[in-house]
C-alpha cells in the first residue's frame, strides 16, 4: 500500500518556566498547506479513486523524524457568448443550473436519508460540498443516492473518518470553444475524508467550465463517531472544540513538552503517540545535566482550523495527564484570522502511574 509522507513538526522541548499553550504560531507558519484535491467534473466515473493509508509506516516515519531532530519546527470564469454550434446534442430548454438547484427530488433524498450506523450527521441538504477538510481520501460515483453504501465504502478505507454525498450537475462532455454549454448529466458523488466534515466546510457551490455551470444539491455530511486508541494508551477523552491548557503541576513543574503538527494523511492519534514515545526515548538518551529526563505520557490531538479551513492535525505533548476540565483553549484570533479547534481528544499512558506527579496530587480543575 502507498503511504503518504508525513510532515512532522516539533516546537520546543519543555523548559523550566511555564510555557503558554496557545497556538504555536512559529510551528503553524512553517507548515505546508493541507493539500486541496481537484475532483473531476467531466468523466468522473473513469477518474474515481481512493487514497491508501497505512498507519504503521506513518508512525515509524514520525518516530524517525523526532529522533533525527527533536526540536525541528519545520518537520469562476468570465461569461462569454454561448456557442453550442459544435455540440452533437443540444441541451434541453430546462437543462439549467437553476432548474437543477430547484429540483425537490434532491432535497427529498437528502432530508429522508437515514444516518448510517456509527456516524453522526454534520449537515444536511446543502447546495455546496465540503472543501478545506483535512485528509482527502478519494471519491466514488454511485448509481443511487445511497448513504449506507457510502458509509460502507468509507469504512473499508483505512483512515476514512467522514464522507460527503451529493448530487452534482456535470457537463456530459468537456466544454469546448465550439460547444461551451453542453447537455448536463446528474452525477452522485461520495467523497471520503480522513478528518471530520463540518457544516462550515460545505462551501464548494460549484464552478464554471466555459459557459457550463456546475452546481451541487442535496449535500449531506457524516462523521464516524469512533476513534482508534493507540497501543499502551487509555481510551480517549473527548474534548469537543477545546484544547488542554495545563498549569504548573503540584510540584510547580511545567508538564508541557511542545507540539507536533501533521498536514498530510488522515487524522490519526497513533501519529501523536509515536511522536510522544520517540520524544521520551530521545530525552532519556540525552538527559539534562541537572534533573531528571522528562518523558511524554499524555497528549491532546485535534484539527486546527483557520477561518473554517483545516490547517492540520495538532498534537500537544505533556509529561502528565490533565483532566477535561483544563480544556479551556477554544481558539484564538490572529489579526482578522480566526483559529479554532475541532475533533479534540486526549490520551493518557498510565503505565506504572508515570503520568502522575510525584509526592502530591494535581488540581482537578482550573483555579
Amino acid at each position: 500500500m502507498r503511504s503518504h509522507a508525513v510532515l512532522a513538526l516539533l516546537a520546543g522541548a519543555a523548559i523550566a518556566n511555564p510555557v503558554p499553550q496557545d497556538i504555536d504560531w512559529d510551528a503553524v507558519d512553517s507548515l505546508e498547506p493541507v493539500p486541496e484535491p481537484s475532483i473531476p467534473v467531466v468523466n468522473a466515473v473513469a477518474a474515481q479513486t481512493t487514497v491508501a493509508f497505512s498507519a504503521a509506516p506513518a508512525a515509524s516515519s514520525v518516530a524517525a523524524a523526532v529522533s533525527a531532530n527533536p526540536t525541528d519546527t519545520s518537520l469562476k470564469m468570465a461569461k462569454r457568448a454561448v456557442n453550442n454550434e459544435g455540440c452533437a446534442v443540444q441541451p434541453a430548454e430546462d437543462d439549467t443550473a437553476e432548474a437543477f438547484l430547484d429540483n425537490e427530488e434532491y432535497d427529498d433524498a437528502a432530508t429522508s436519508a437515514t444516518v448510517p450506523a456509527g456516524y453522526y450527521q454534520a449537515y444536511a441538504d446543502k447546495q455546496g460540498s465540503s472543501e478545506g477538510v483535512y485528509g482527502y481520501m478519494g471519491y466514488s460515483v454511485l448509481d443511487t443516492y445511497d448513504v449506507t453504501q457510502c458509509s460502507e465504502r468509507c469504512n473499508a478505507i483505512q483512515g476514512c473518518m467522514s464522507f460527503n454525498i451529493y448530487f452534482e450537475r456535470d457537463p456530459s462532455v468537456d466544454p469546448t470553444a465550439a460547444c461551451t454549454n453542453p447537455p448536463s448529466e446528474e452525477v452522485i458523488k461520495c467523497v471520503y475524508w480522513g478528518g471530520p466534515v463540518t457544516e462550515a466546510s460545505a462551501t464548494n457551490v460549484g464552478q464554471y467550465r466555459r459557459d457550463f455551470h456546475v452546481v451541487i444539491a442535496g449535500s449531506n455530511g457524516y462523521v464516524n463517531k469512533s476513534i482508534a486508541t493507540p497501543d499502551g494508551y487509555q481510551p480517549p477523552v473527548a474534548l469537543g472544540n477545546a484544547a488542554i491548557n495545563a498549569p504548573l503541576d503540584c510540584n510547580n513543574k511545567d508538564t508541557y513538552m511542545g507540539v507536533k503538527i501533521f498536514t498530510k494523511g488522515p487524522f490519526d492519534a497513533g501519529l501523536c503517540a509515536a511522536a510522544c514515545t520517540a520524544q521520551s526515548k530521545y530525552n532519556l538518551a540525552h538527559p539534562p545535566k541537572n534533573g531528571v529526563a522528562q518523558t511524554c505520557q499524555f497528549f491532546n490531538t485535534y484539527i486546527l482550523y483557520k477561518n473554517s479551513q483545516s490547517v492540520g492535525q495538532y498534537c500537544s505533548l505533556y509529561s502528565e495527564t490533565w483532566p477535561a476540565s483544563f480544556a479551556t483553549n477554544k481558539g484564538q484570533y490572529r489579526g482578522n484570522d480566526h483559529y479554532t479547534i475541532g475533533q479534540s481528544f486526549a490520551f493518557s499512558n498510565t503505565t506504572a502511574n508515570a503520568d502522575k506527579p510525584s509526592g502530591c496530587m494535581n488540581p482537578t480543575s482550573p483555579k
